[in-house]
């Protein structure tokens, strides 16, 4: 495997063989690794000293189910911080079969510029002919030049305007730029070194070559078998996929609504899993309940939404912008959102920086809660670049104090996800105590067998979240495979062995996800970061959550030491 060093500012390309130490870091764990030893952390993030970095996992290449999530990181532009975001797709799949580590991104190019990757060139090549132009027509304009099969790393307009709230787009397996690195603004830093897009073309790649091609095909059968063999899996994630969850957080009132004053919405019937189904089956056409969005992939949780003529709004429509960019505006009707969805996926900004800052917008009287054509409308004022447009895509963090509000659900920036931390106290730990802001995938509770409206046990709780997340994130795993193969991580320290011949335990697999951890709070804190930082919004102290009767009072000093490991 080797890495690829791109440097915008004289156009050189350089292949390199990674260091020792790098050999069993892949995904977040690499990102951390380089950003620490090669980024100062008080630069720009949008200057030329930033480094962008696209890294696959470890286990990254093959077609075993849900092992081809990647990992794109830089300094966040929204944060202030390391950022790690991650998606599915294609991306990692494509890189590694061609035997690519990592893409190290530096400087900065004078104008619009492709990066092409294939097995026998790498390039770097004009983007004027789609610079400005939406991610899904410049999604199918590369296909039409280069081929349709390509994989893409894309940016939208948000990302060339610099934007906060820009993500960078991934190519799912039917070749849609819709599989999102959504969080940390890190759209804006591709946009920032003039790149529209990378271009992956695996044609002829020699893909991976097994250690021991037995042993892998052993481990993989026992992955498929206990997938499929998992019921739960089967009919929720598979039938539902993740807007199943809109039924239970309604439950128990962590579901975010009408800028995070409550935990419950009226409407959340007409917008949950059952009722997604419900339309994709009876719309027919285009719809379709269930797909996945990597190679292999057998939980597909995934989902194409059509509209009433059978025709695809959005592909897919999940649980997270559901929550922020329904019942946090008090929008209930399912239709809106996933046209809301659309919009933000075209541009190339992050649904739920989108939804956080348009609640703050509403709450200030820019319109109203459950306006719904108000609210596409905003996402037409970004479209047009105008200064409310402007204000909007930079964040919730920025639209708060531009308009007086201070009912802001941020830490670090960056809008919280679909969760309310007074209900899901162990989430709001993680909210608090990340090292990329506000973001669930950093260690996610809901499933911990902990009271959640209690102070005790969060900390614990979401330490082994945010440890076991991470290493998931440096496997580039799905986290949702964790609990389809019922926890035995075991299953990927041999499926490692089997494809590399390194015998990694899995307490020494938790050592690298703590190391990871552990840089990048280095990083973090070199870049003037503090406790002080690790605190949610004061209004979560202090305001009830009224479904929930509950503040979120987890002790600060005992989430101070929650990285003492």
């Amino acid at each position: 495997m080797e890495v690829l060093r791109i440097n915008l500012s004289n156009s050189s390309i350089k292949q390199e063989n990674p260091p020792k130490d790098w050999q069993n870091l892949g995904g977040r764990a690499l990102i951390s690794k380089i950003m620490v030893d090669e980024v100062n952390p008080t630069c720009n993030p949008l200057g030329e000293d930033n480094k962008l970095i696209i890294a696959p996992g470890i286990l990254a290449g093959t077609t075993v189910s849900c092992v081809n999530r990647i990992s794109i990181g830089s300094k966040s532009p929204l944060t202030g911080t390391i950022k790690e975001s991650n998606a599915g797709g294609t991306t990692a799949y494509k890189l590694a079969r061609l035997g690519i580590k990592s893409i190290v991104i530096e400087g900065k190019a004078d104008d619009p510029k492709l990066l092409y990757i294939s097995k026998d060139k790498i390039e770097i090549i004009s983007a004027e002919e789609v610079w400005g132009m939406g991610v899904y027509d410049s999604a199918e304009r590369l296909k039409e030049k280069f081929n349709d099969k390509i994989g893409l790393v894309i940016i939208g307009p948000a990302g060339e305007r610099l934007y906060r709230s820009a993500g960078i787009a991934n190519s799912d397996n039917n070749g849609s730029p819709s599989r999102y690195s959504g969080r940390g603004g890190l759209g804006a830093v591709m946009g920032a070194k003039n790149i529209k897009a990378v271009v992956i073309d695996d044609s002829n790649a020699e893909g991976i070559k097994m250690h021991d091609d037995d042993k892998f095909n052993d481990s993989k059968k026992t992955i498929t078998d206990m997938i499929l063999g998992n019921d739960a899996i089967k009919n929720s994630y598979t039938m539902y996929g993740t807007s199943n969850l809109v039924k239970l957080t309604n439950s128990i009132g962590a579901l975010p609504t009408m800028n995070f004053s409550r935990g419950s919405f009226e409407g959340s019937e007409n917008i949950n899993g059952q009722k997604i189904h419900d339309l994709i089956v009876e719309r027919g056409g285009e719809g379709n309940t269930s797909h996945g969005c990597m190679p292999g992939c057998l939980i597909r949780c995934s989902n194409v939404f059509p509209d009433e003529d059978g025709k695809t709004i959005v592909s897919p429509i999940e649980y997270e912008t559901i929550g922020l960019l329904g019942p946090n505006l008090a929008i209930g009707n399912i239709d809106t959102v996933a046209k809301l969805n659309y919009l933000c996926n075209d541009l190339g900004i992050d649904t739920i920086e989108t939804g956080g800052a348009i609640g703050v917008a509403m709450e200030a009287g820019v319109i109203s809660f459950g306006d719904e054509e108000g609210a596409i409308n905003i996402l037409e004022e970004i479209k047009k670049d105008t200064y409310l447009g402007k204000i909007i895509a930079s964040g919730a963090s920025s639209t708060g104090k531009v308009l007086g509000i201070t009912r802001v659900p941020t830490v670090k920036d960056q809008t919280m996800a679909a969760y309310d931390p007074r209900a899901i106290k162990g989430l709001g730990v993680t909210y608090a105590t990340s090292t990329q802001g506000a973001d669930h995938t950093a260690g996610q509770t809901i499933r911990a067998n902990v009271d959640h409206r209690k102070p005790e046990g969060q900390v614990e709780a979401s330490k082994g979240a945010q440890i076991t997340n991470t290493l998931h994130d440096c496997l580039g795993t799905c986290f949702f495979l964790g609990g389809a193969i019922g926890g035995d991580l075991n299953l990927l320290a041999e499926l490692y062995l089997s494809m590399t011949g390194v015998k990694l335990t899995l307490d020494e697999l938790m050592e690298i996800s703590k190391e990871t951890l552990k840089r990048e709070r280095k990083f973090n804190t070199d870049a003037g970061f503090g406790p002080a930082d690790d605190r949610l919004p004061e209004f979560f102290y202090k305001e009830e959550n009224p479904d929930t009767g509950t503040v979120f009072d987890v002790d600060n000093n005992e989430m101070d030491k929650i990285f003492d490991f």
